[in-house]
């Protein structure tokens, strides 16, 4: 994996925002090496104004990929997994066979977070098809990853989807997330990988949540 040691928590932090964060990953991709079949597709909503710095870098195209998180439910915060576009569902089986969950609960969680990915999904592409990833190289970019839960599951989707190559490029991740994402992708790039790592928002001077019509608003100006 891809990356630069952090500065440690006495000197500034890394990123100033979100597209702070994009503008400095795409600067990074950049000089990496040449993109030239690259679709950038942003997580929602956080990933989605920096894939969008990201693509202005590379000079690629832009679209959302629509994942969602399924948290636990006593501890929302708490990833068990994840769904993303096309049906591809990722379960993190080492943590639920530790929990003693109710029966139904994981599929209730499902249903709730289903429902919300469709909804997402009909908003911010306003009646556009998504990309076509076939023979392409799809980057999926997220504003960091914790548990890597919701990646998982991208992954798997826009390999489904027919991409030639899947790479993952973030902010910000803890090193065992990078590396247990390495066997998914063909290459898992990170600016900076903290071995004291507790939230991707303690490496962002301003972290607030991203809202719908940010998330439109970067994709509006999308090249296709």
């Amino acid at each position: 994996m891809e990356s630069d040691s952090p500065p440690d928590s006495t000197t500034r932090l890394p990123f100033r925002d979100r597209h702070d964060a994009g503008r400095q990953l795409g600067d990074h991709l950049r000089r990496l090496h040449p993109w030239p079949d690259a679709v950038v597709l942003g997580l929602p909503r956080g990933g989605v104004p920096v894939a969008a710095e990201v693509a202005r870098a590379l000079a690629a195209p832009l679209d959302v990929f629509m994942v969602r998180k399924l948290g636990l439910p006593f501890q929302p915060e708490v990833a068990m997994g994840a769904v993303a576009t096309g049906g591809v569902e990722w379960l993190n089986r080492d943590l639920l066979a530790r929990l003693p969950l109710p029966p139904g609960a994981v599929e209730d969680v499902r249903r709730h977070e289903l429902r919300e990915l469709a909804r997402r999904e009909a908003r911010y592409r306003a009646g556009r098809p998504p990309l076509i990833l076939t023979g392409r190289t799809a980057l999926l970019v997220d504003d960091g990853l914790a548990t890597g839960a919701t990646m998982h599951a991208a992954l798997r989707a826009v390999r489904a989807l027919g991409a030639a190559r899947v790479a993952v490029a973030v902010p910000v991740a803890p090193p065992d997330t990078g590396e247990a994402l390495q066997p998914l992708a063909d290459e898992v790039i990170c600016l900076h990988t903290p071995p004291g790592f507790r939230a991707v928002g303690q490496y962002y001077r301003a972290f607030p949540q991203t809202t719908d019509e940010e998330v439109l608003a970067a994709l509006q100006g999308r090249q296709d």
